[in-house]
């Protein structure tokens, strides 16, 4: 091993200490996305009894879709650009002689990984957006009961569980009228904003 790190020049030493490091950082960045470490902050997960695991996948989906580094200036960029360009070079050293050649070769050989990868990442970003429930369109009417409870006439913000487009969803909630006590069934009246909605007991009638 050490024979064959003094056998290369010194370009080749430096082109090999790139592609090395930078894999090094990609393998570690792979890792630590998988396990869900590279969120870029501690991510709450809290699936209750009643089953809201769809509201939480989808929490999470889009936490991890806001950690991938869609701007252009980012260190994950870096590493994809390094790593492209290192592993380039160092595969066409052979077979481009000209060093010029070979460096400009590299670099465009980086740069498209780089924007390969960014155009996955919104392909999925997008994929992910497009499952997403629209609040505003779909909430209203629907019907669940309260998490905990909603203080009367808007003093307070409780929540309520809600089933949406065949998924059990958690809101903030208000109510104009009386305070309603956990477990109470609601009805949704209005979307104030994308997590807040305003809601009112169902009553049932009896016939």
């Amino acid at each position: 091993m050490i024979e064959w790190w003094n056998s290369l020049s010194v370009i080749m030493k430096v082109l090999w200490a790139i592609t090395l490091s930078a894999s090094l950082v990609f393998i570690i960045q792979s890792i630590l996305t998988f396990i869900g470490a590279d969120s870029g902050g501690d991510m709450d997960i809290d699936v209750d009894a009643t089953g809201d695991f769809d509201a939480v996948a989808a929490d999470a989906a889009d936490a991890a879709s806001h950690s991938t580094g869609m701007g252009l200036l980012t260190f994950r960029n870096f590493v994809n650009f390094f790593l492209g360009f290192g592993w380039s070079a160092i595969l066409l050293r052979e077979s481009i002689e000209s060093n010029s050649l070979l460096l400009i070769v590299s670099i465009l050989i980086g740069i498209t990984l780089v924007f390969l990868v960014m155009m996955l990442f919104r392909w999925l970003g997008s994929m992910q957006q497009a499952g997403n429930i629209n609040v505003f369109k779909s909430a209203v009417g629907c019907e669940g009961k309260v998490y905990l409870s909603v203080p009367a006439a808007r003093a307070g913000i409780g929540k309520v569980q809600i089933s949406i487009n065949n998924a059990v969803r958690e809101y903030e909630a208000l109510t104009d009228g009386d305070a309603l006590s956990t477990g109470t069934a609601i009805r949704v009246v209005e979307v104030l904003n994308e997590n807040t909605l305003l809601v009112e007991p169902l009553e049932t009638l009896i016939v």
